[in-house]
């Protein structure tokens, strides 16, 4: 658990940073926001107010009923400055979205409104994540600004590209997903020796599959399958996020990746099966979510075959390795093997349940894709994880949500091993 100062200044991404105090005070951290005139434009400070359960400040002039104290301490007796009782309090400090105006004012040492005052007392690490229109982030003085703060040690949270505030506008200024500001402040967290405390999986190494492999017909052409990665990759940062070593063995996915966290990237069903295999025997908890083929083509060419003079192409198909159930037969008892199961319509837990038992599983996440709003390609998702003597459904939620949802699970198939580990023999 750490102590977040987010500070909040004026840009329409502004209501993003809402979801980032969701998705930090879930993951166990407490938050303070301070805001700039200009955001409350966008949003309100009884909105921060309500998530953080704590006052939301504007000025160094407005008394702190929390006099700088956050959620899990006690206000001290007397009235301290806030810009400098509230970052002494933090053990990191936030600027999201930081708009070109407050960039500006950070990098020439300007403290005119409570947030900037706040960034130049401030002795914890600073991440500020960017947020403006293409224009105003292409220009030199703001990349001019970034490099100054990039030089002082403080970490920038590049925005991404994507429709803007403004209609029909297109580039390069969104401010980045609250998932990966929250996996850059836990990174800068972990680098801290004051706030890298032990999580609930600490010592625990797990590995997770993401993504969905290709399997060549040609040089160009290839099998696949619509796997994004993000259950994946929501898996690893929940993992990450309580503690763990993550490796992360990747087929083909172009999200974001968490800083802390080992990728290795793969293409094929063998070269998952591959590196699997070297990493598995020092894993504690496997989370196999990659959607691996079934089937490949025998052959594939090394030119790219021509549509010239044919009316069809067969390819002749042969079953690729089973991958979990080559990792299950090597399994040690204090390993948890999870597994998912891509399902079409009402049979699909069953199908998961006789996979659990085929395949020597702890776990089976089953998602049923016949439903177009959910699954693939989505940041939502709807599950039943299947154990031996029951199941858990879990509702239609964020797959951030999911994956915290099965880990939750884990660790109850984990608890007796746990127990027995800490019980002198």
């Amino acid at each position: 658990m750490a102590r977040i100062l987010l500070g909040v200044s004026g840009s329409v991404a502004a209501y993003k940073a809402l979801e980032f105090v969701r998705l930090a005070t879930k993951a166990g951290h407490v938050v303070r926001a301070v805001q700039t005139e200009a955001a409350q434009e966008f949003v309100g400070a009884a909105s921060f107010a309500a998530l953080t359960g704590a006052p939301v400040l504007v000025t160094e002039w407005e008394r702190d009923p929390a006099r700088g104290a956050f959620p899990d301490q006690a206000p001290p007796e007397h009235d301290p400055l806030s810009h400098l009782e509230l970052v002494r309090n933090a053990d990191v400090f936030l600027i999201a979205p930081a708009s070109a105006n407050t960039i500006a004012k950070l990098a020439h040492g300007l403290a005119d409104n409570l947030l900037t005052s706040a960034a130049l007392a401030a002795t914890c690490p600073v991440v500020v994540a960017p947020a403006m229109n293409n224009a105003m982030y292409d220009h030199a003085a703001t990349r001019d600004n970034l490099r100054v703060l990039r030089e002082r040690g403080v970490r920038v949270v590049d925005p991404g590209t994507g429709a803007l505030g403004s209609k029909h506008e297109w580039g390069i200024g969104r401010l980045a997903e609250p998932i990966d500001l929250l996996g850059t402040v836990e990174a800068v967290l972990a680098e801290s020796p004051a706030t890298a405390a032990a999580g609930p999986w600490d010592g625990l190494r797990v590995l997770v599959t993401a993504g969905g492999t290709r399997e060549p017909i040609d040089s160009v052409r290839y099998v696949g399958n619509r796997s994004s990665g993000r259950m994946g990759f929501a898996l690893a940062d929940e993992a990450a996020r309580r503690g763990a070593e993550v490796t992360v063995v990747v087929a083909n996915v172009a999200l974001p990746r968490t800083p802390g966290v080992t990728y290795i990237d793969v293409e094929t069903a063998a070269e998952l099966h591959d590196a699997c295999a070297v990493a598995f025997p020092g894993t504690d908890v496997l989370l196999m979510a990659a959607a691996v083929a079934d089937f490949r083509p025998a052959s594939a060419a090394d030119h790219k075959i021509k549509k010239t003079g044919r009316d069809e192409l067969t390819v002749q198909m042969e079953a690729t390795v089973d991958v979990l159930s080559s990792l299950s037969a090597t399994r040690r008892d204090d390993q948890t093997l999870v597994g998912f199961a891509a399902e079409h319509g009402q049979d699909a837990v069953a199908y998961g349940r006789d996979k659990l038992e085929r395949k020597g599983l702890d776990a089976v996440v089953v998602n049923d894709i016949s439903r177009a709003d959910i699954g693939f390609d989505t940041a939502e998702n709807e599950v039943t994880i299947v154990l031996a003597d029951t199941q858990v459904a879990v509702g239609k939620s964020d797959k951030t949500l999911i994956a915290a949802a099965i880990l939750d699970t884990v660790d109850q198939i984990r608890e007796p091993t746990s127990l027995a580990a800490r019980t002198p023999g």
